[in-house]
């Protein structure tokens, strides 16, 4: 990966992005591709559409959803404390003495998850589990006017934590889902970009918004791309870790290379293609069933209008849905690889029907 690469990732998964709140790292995207595409299209649900070759009559898209979970205020008591809800889904218990970061109107706002202390816990306390009705959000005021003062019922917050290098290509985010995916959509644009005079279709890359809460911008973006083929770029579980089943979830690794799936929401024809291009390429990949639809920008597209051949290309990614999301940087670099190298060699038209 580039220095300008990790320069433009690193930015991408520091910028907060709850669902519905996407703005910060909707800016970040449209200021790397601006300049590189045919056009750059905001619509009013806050995607990205970009285009490369629009007057060609096939379309592919290609989606990474850039919103990541979070959590909104719901209520503040009489002392300034703030209660939350979630915004997508995460275990409570991952939030008790984290670090948040409040966006409001007026710029980022600090606060804490306070937990009592472990001395003036009973037994009983000690047992009880942690749920979203026993978390605060504790920003140092003294009471609620205060609080009212500089937050407001409806802001939006995530865990306070930058991305980080764990260790060689192995990087640590508390947003990999599904900021890797939109970053990979922008890369394998540039890439594109580059060699305009070689393609034979229409590629739609779409940053898309509200995934974590219904699939939302890959709904209204689909529709108005209206594309022959879609594919999502989401992460996947892994099963290098200790307490997973390789038996439900497959066997999956980090620097595996990209992750195809077969299943009802994956087009048959279209996944046999993308086999064949890392196959060419000498590419490692991983294989994982999908018996039912993975809960990604797929679902959405494939059903859009009526209908488009869909395919959800992977990311590798442990600790889904924690602060501590770890991807390999070498399985970014091989999917934007593999994308660019299926796309110039599409041609101008195929038949994906069954």
């Amino acid at each position: 990966m580039k220095s300008d690469q990790k320069k433009f990732l690193t930015a991408l998964l520091n910028a907060p992005s709850p669902s519905g709140f996407e703005q910060q790292a909707t800016a970040i995207f449209r200021k790397r591709l601006k300049g590189h595409v045919d056009k750059l299209i905001p619509d009013i649900h806050g995607n990205t559409i970009t285009l490369l070759n629009p007057k060609a009559k096939f379309t592919i898209m290609l989606a990474g959803h850039i919103d990541e979970i979070g959590l909104m205020i719901t209520h503040i008591d009489e002392s300034g404390y703030i209660y939350t809800q979630q915004i997508g889904g995460m275990d409570p218990a991952l939030l008790v003495g984290q670090r948040m970061q409040i966006l409001t109107d007026k710029g980022i706002v600090l606060g804490v998850v306070g937990r009592k202390a472990i001395h003036q816990m009973t037994p009983e306390d000690r047992k009880k589990g942690v749920s979203m009705d026993n978390i605060w959000i504790d920003i140092g005021v003294a009471n609620k006017k205060e609080a009212l003062k500089i937050v407001a019922i409806g802001d939006p917050m995530v865990v306070d934590v930058d991305c980080r290098v764990l260790r060689d290509d192995k990087w640590v985010s508390r947003a990999t889902d599904d900021k890797v995916g939109a970053y990979i959509v922008a890369e394998i644009m540039r890439e594109l970009s580059k060699k305009k005079n070689q393609l034979k279709v229409c590629v739609a890359g779409v940053a898309t918004v509200q995934e974590e809460v219904g699939l939302r911008g890959a709904t209204t973006s689909c529709y108005t791309v209206n594309p022959d083929v879609a594919i999502a770029y989401d992460v996947n579980f892994t099963s290098d870790h200790p307490e997973t089943d390789k038996k439900k979830i497959g066997d999956v690794k980090l620097g595996g290379g990209p992750i195809f799936h077969r299943g009802g929401n994956v087009n048959p024809i279209l996944e046999k293609e993308l086999a064949k291009t890392a196959k060419k390429l000498k590419m490692d990949s991983q294989t994982v069933g999908m018996a039912r639809p993975l809960g990604t920008d797929a679902n959405a597209m494939q059903l859009s209008r009526g209908g488009a051949a869909t395919a959800v290309i992977s990311i590798p990614n442990r600790y889904m849905h924690t602060p501590v999301e770890v991807i390999s940087i070498t399985d970014l670099d091989n999917i934007v690889k593999h994308s660019v190298a299926f796309i110039l060699n599409h041609p101008a038209n195929r038949n994906y029907c069954p």
